[in-house]
């Protein structure tokens, strides 16, 4: 039966776009800060509210010039950063690094599943996870910041542990909730029902960041604001790790269609996409699902060493493999992964520097554990 036309929503929602940080963070993806600039100032011009860049962790952000090529091109008033949280010495000096970049909303990445919290904190317990919760928000609150604080791969996090840590960081200060679909792992009908759970606590304001291995992002996105959220974040063209990202054209143009919604020009789309897929070295178009190359890629060494954490299924389970994928974000944890196994006696700690050089030198190519592996041989002194 034809519907009369677009369902009009009571209350659009809101976008952010993470493309400077979640798609700057997946394996071999690197943006510059001309990238940045280019591509913070035309999703303001589409209608994009907030303007997701870069990571801290703590002192010397390797996004720093990214975080202020944004800054420049649409105010920090426009941007936001994500602060890692461990615990609150951590916290406070990324906290003294986000204020020395200027950055004025900052989304703090905390892990609520059992399993990512232990990986990550050393520590499932609920009670610990609000206490950490708690601090962290009172902390830049304290400071004046905007804070977002999120249930990382919340997705897969139970009810009865979701809701209690959403409604702690609420009662802390926090202005808004990201519900991370870290792993792509609902439904639209489940996504409503999670996400109805915690619109439900009073006073509260709710993000929704899908990834799309699944092909699934846009759908849970626009289920969460029938459920009630008031923020879908997207990137785009969807790039992003684990299959991708909620991608904005696809996004926009269903609000558009399916909701009537005009709010957002369009025009900026293609542009948007042709700049952000060279910025990211991957061509004329990013593929979501669990085929492509960049699906099971990563760079940071605890997704490789516990790749179930991260995966909505088993690479092998589609013919596809698991790699390493990285430019200059070398770390010595990361070599020494790539080299374990291989026979080859390097000491580590000189050979990450050099190698590291080299890639400046080389003009950045993409490395994988081979390569690695090829310019280990390279590095050994050959005996006398």
């Amino acid at each position: 039966m034809a519907t009369e036309g677009p369902e009009k929503l009571e209350r659009p929602p809101r976008i952010s776009d993470a493309t400077l940080r979640d798609s700057a963070h997946m394996a071999g993806v690197e943006f510059g800060p001309e990238d940045a600039a280019a591509i913070a100032d035309l999703l303001v011009r589409t209608g994009v509210e907030l303007v997701e860049v870069g990571m801290v962790s703590g002192p010397d952000s390797k996004d720093a010039d990214l975080v202020l090529a944004t800054h420049e091109a649409v105010t920090p008033e426009r941007s936001m950063t994500l602060v890692v949280v461990r615990d609150r010495r951590q916290v406070a000096r990324a906290l003294d690094e986000a204020e020395r970049l200027g950055v004025r909303h900052i989304m703090y990445s905390i892990p609520t599943s059992e399993q990512h919290a232990q990986l990550k904190l050393d520590s499932a317990s609920p009670k610990f996870l609000q206490a950490l919760a708690r601090s962290a928000i009172q902390q830049a609150k304290e400071r004046g910041f905007h804070v977002t604080f999120s249930g990382e791969d919340g997705a897969r996090t139970p009810r009865e542990r979701l809701v209690p840590y959403v409604e702690a960081g609420f009662a802390a200060g926090a202005d808004r909730f990201r519900l991370a679909e870290t792993v792509a792992y609902l439904s639209p009908w489940q996504m409503e029902e999670v996400i109805a759970d915690i619109t439900a606590i009073d006073g509260s304001e709710i993000e929704i960041h899908s990834h799309n291995m699944l092909g699934m992002a846009v759908a849970n996105s626009l289920a969460a604001v029938r459920a009630g959220a008031q923020w879908i974040s997207a990137t785009v063209g969807g790039i992003g790790e684990r299959g991708g990202n909620a991608p904005l054209a696809e996004l926009l143009t269903s609000l558009r269609v399916i909701h009537g919604d005009t709010r957002f020009d369009l025009s900026h789309l293609t542009e948007l996409s042709r700049i952000a897929l060279r910025g990211a070295g991957l061509g004329e178009a990013f593929q979501s699902g669990p085929t492509t190359p960049h699906a099971f890629a990563y760079e940071l060494p605890g997704q490789l060493s516990h790749p179930h954490a991260y995966e909505t299924l088993p690479a092998e389970l589609v013919g596809n493999s698991r790699e390493l994928r990285v430019r200059t974000r070398l770390t010595t944890a990361l070599v020494r992964w790539a080299l374990a196994d291989s026979g080859l006696e390097v000491d580590v700690d000189a050979f990450t520097p050099w190698l590291a050089e080299r890639q400046e030198r080389d003009g950045r190519p993409l490395l994988d554990r081979d390569t690695i592996r090829k310019a280990a041989i390279d590095f050994r002194p050959v005996p006398a």
